[in-house]
């Protein structure tokens, strides 16, 4: 039973290829449950904003039952194999949709299910038994960053209910550099410079609450039309950042990058991100998978 408001989160969910070989990041969401639980008690739910999951106007997945959706080609069997039976969580969408009225957003909520792999990877491994339910928000791509900001603000009292709060993307993202006419390079690929300057540009602005050039980030990034061609994937930084509240705080609570230029990091907003960095701390070495 959760007691404590919770932390909101930013994960990169990297390739779907994590959910087979967890490498660092893998690593790290697999202490992050435990950690989240000796911090704050059980999340008696998951909101989660995914990349993969987009719409025209905000949609909630609010069937009581989700299974794990293969949205991606070309990858091995056991990749296809992979499930993740989690329970919905159709009451929470009756606050959500409330929520989000009140702040002047409209919203759909179908009874329907299904988890993206920016979703199921993650909590695959924070809570590999599936226990927890989860509601997803789709999100449009096409909201500038302060109005997504915004849907964020909405959601803030859902801290102080026991809800986990998650935008699931990649802090960085372009797949010309992983599928180029190189080929793809290694997982442990040497870092290109712009995706370090890119994460260390994040880093830094969180840190400092920044959030007037984090919402221009494509004018003042370094090298951001590289990192993100295209947006998707790292507009699910906005709702939950804003969700922790206004001018909040983002911790980075880990760092690691795939294939040279994919970024893992996560980051945790508001006052509660120390303490559960404190946490994260505390637990041991993840069991083997």
């Amino acid at each position: 039973m959760n007691t404590l408001p919770l932390p909101t989160l930013y994960l990169s969910h990297g390739s779907p290829m994590t959910a087979l070989e967890p490498g660092e990041a893998g690593a790290f969401l697999r202490r992050l449950g435990p950690a989240i639980d000796a911090a704050f008690g059980r999340p008696r739910a998951v909101l989660a904003l995914s990349a993969h999951t987009l719409t025209r106007e905000p949609v909630l997945l609010a069937g009581a039952q989700h299974e794990a959706v293969h949205d991606f080609s070309g990858f091995p069997q056991a990749l296809y194999e992979l499930r993740y039976d989690a329970p919905g969580a159709p009451e929470l969408a009756l606050r959500v949709q409330a929520l989000l009225a009140e702040g002047g957003i409209h919203s759909h909520r179908v009874d329907e299910g299904g988890l993206d792999h920016g979703i199921w990877t993650p909590l695959r491994y924070a809570y590999p038994d599936a226990d927890v339910p989860v509601l997803p928000l789709g999100f449009s791509p096409q909201w500038a960053p302060q109005r997504l900001l915004a849907l964020g603000h909405a959601l803030a009292p859902l801290a102080d209910e026991g809800v986990l709060i998650i935008g699931s993307g990649s802090l960085t993202h372009n797949l010309r550099l992983l599928f180029g006419a190189a080929g793809r390079p290694p997982v442990d690929a040497p870092e290109i410079d712009a995706s370090a300057e890119f994460r260390r540009w994040v880093a830094e602005r969180a840190a400092a609450a920044d959030w007037a050039a984090l919402n221009d980030y494509r004018r003042q990034a370094p090298h951001a039309a590289l990192m993100h061609p295209t947006d998707e994937h790292w507009l699910p930084w906005y709702p939950a950042g804003g969700a922790a509240g206004e001018g909040a705080v983002g911790l980075r609570l880990h760092a690691s990058v795939t294939y040279g230029s994919l970024a893992m990091d996560a980051y945790a907003f508001g006052p509660q991100a120390p303490r559960l960095q404190r946490a994260l701390a505390e637990v041991g070495e993840p069991l083997p998978a």
